[in-house]
């Protein structure tokens, strides 16, 4: 993820495996990635980029630091 800003869904679902989640499996009203017991969901935002505010709040769910995210 080499430029913090507006992520495709695919490209943020590819992310997210490198880092060791599976998924994303469908269930409610959102898809959802899983690592151990941490439950991460993941937005849906139909032909459109995920915005910067809500990618921030995904990966600090996710627990990935700066550095984590700079390197990959």
């Amino acid at each position: 993820m080499p430029v913090f800003g507006p992520i495709k869904r695919s490209g943020l679902i590819k992310y997210l495996r490198k880092c060791g989640f599976d998924g994303p499996y469908s269930g409610g009203k959102h898809p959802f990635m899983l690592k151990g017991d941490l439950t991460l969901t993941i937005p849906n935002p139909h032909l459109k980029d995920i915005g910067i505010e809500v990618l921030k709040r995904i990966l600090r769910q996710a627990g990935i630091s700066r550095k984590e995210r700079e390197k990959m």
